[in-house]
């Protein structure tokens, strides 16, 4: 369910902004319009769905249009022509007041710049747009106390914002922002003066808020390993035009064109695929069959082992052809040969996280859903192969 439509947006600059409009609409490029119009393209006729609770990422480079598309979203930036619709909708045409109520309670946002009061303590400058809308003294301090507690700074309400880490006073921020309880959260570049280390320690915090709240995120940033590893989709943009909207997976296996080939080309396939994209289907026998159909079922199948499901395809362990020769010379049934202590790995598990477990685990590993079903077996060749060239090598991998 979609609560925030862009439609057809565009931001120009210059003399004759609206005669712009409609001469990209006519096919003239941004060059063109520079050079004979002195019309600055910002962001060129973007459309675009954001789901609800989601954490969607615009990203593209230094001057790529991310920032001033963001800010339309709140009409910080006047667009220029289209539709920017919440909840269906138009921020263009609400007035003053409806623009005010809708940045308060429906869209709030998050700078790269910490934009903290120096004179006013954390806890103050938490509280500080609960204030301006006249919101009772003890309930906006329950609310900043509470949003504090959110993103980790319990207890650190009585300091002054020159006495935290940039990380701290980012925090700050987004508490800020939280206290408001808003439905959309625009972040443009919120972690980008933080160092690597901080930075990464933010990103890991922000998905555990996410997975707590289910806020809906708008993430501006220019670093890809980044939207890979926190969006939950991703829109590239280039000259103020989206050049391709997809999944992380979508966008590193299937881009749009050659820029945004060029643009993932150098990227760690191993923090962006998962186990589901490398599990092959695992061969499997129910225990009420015994070990000489199990022998039978390996035999044909070229494979020394199976693992051991019931009927509602949930993972009881593995067993063995040694094991199952074992137990027909001796007249057991499989269950007196299962092995039950079988790794196993989620679906989404990310690949650079399964090297040392495929590399060094005696028996295949499984690919286990929540409901502890089976749903895929991981082997090496697999995992090396997707790696090597993408999952189209996936079948030849299978093979290895």
């Amino acid at each position: 369910m979609s609560i925030l439509e862009i439609k057809n947006v565009s931001k120009l600059f210059g003399p004759n902004a609206e005669q712009g409009v409609k001469l990209l609409e006519q096919g003239w490029t941004k060059e063109k319009m520079a050079k004979e119009k002195q019309i600055t393209v910002g962001v060129n006729r973007v459309n675009m769905e954001i789901n609800q609770g989601e954490i969607f990422v615009i990203m593209g480079l230094s001057g790529s249009g991310k920032s001033t598309l963001v800010r339309m979203f709140n009409r910080l930036i006047e667009p220029t022509s289209g539709e920017i619709l919440v909840h269906g909708k138009d921020l263009r045409k609400m007035n003053k007041e409806q623009l005010r109520n809708a940045r308060r309670k429906t869209i709030s946002m998050v700078f790269q710049k910490f934009a903290l009061f120096p004179h006013r303590t954390v806890l103050e400058n938490v509280e500080y747009g609960l204030e301006i809308q006249k919101v009772a003294k003890a309930q906006r301090r329950e609310k900043a106390i509470t949003s504090l507690e959110l993103v980790g700074l319990k207890g650190w309400g009585d300091k002054m914002p020159d006495e935290l880490s940039g990380g701290m006073q980012q925090r700050v921020g987004l508490a800020r922002a939280l206290a408001n309880d808003p439905e959309v959260l625009l972040m443009d570049e919120a972690f980008s003066a933080l160092d690597p280390l901080i930075r990464r320690d933010m990103q890991d915090e922000l998905l555990e808020l996410q997975d707590k709240m289910k806020k809906t995120i708008i993430f501006i940033t220019h670093d890809l390993d980044e939207a890979l590893r926190i969006g939950d989709r991703i829109a590239l943009m280039k000259d103020g035009a989206v050049v391709q909207i997809g999944t992380p997976e979508e966008i590193m296996i299937q881009p749009a064109n050659s820029y945004v080939e060029r643009f993932v080309e150098d990227v760690d396939l191993s923090k962006v695929l998962t186990a589901a994209h490398v599990m092959r289907r695992p061969e499997t026998i129910t225990l009420d069959r015994g070990p000489r159909v199990a022998l039978e079922l390996m035999r044909e199948r070229g494979i020394s082992n199976l693992f051991v499901i019931d009927r509602s395809k949930k993972l009881l362990g593995i067993i063995t052809a040694e094991d199952a020769a074992t137990a027909v010379r001796q007249q057991q049934k499989l269950d007196d040969i299962l092995i039950k202590d079988v790794p196993y790995v989620a679906p989404e598990r990310m690949l650079n996280d399964l090297f040392e477990l495929v590399s060094t685990a005696k028996l295949p590993v499984a690919v286990v859903d929540e409901r502890e079903r089976l749903t895929g077996v991981i082997v090496r060749g697999a995992l090396l192969g997707a790696l090597a060239g993408g999952v189209e090598n996936e079948e030849v991998a299978l093979n290895a």
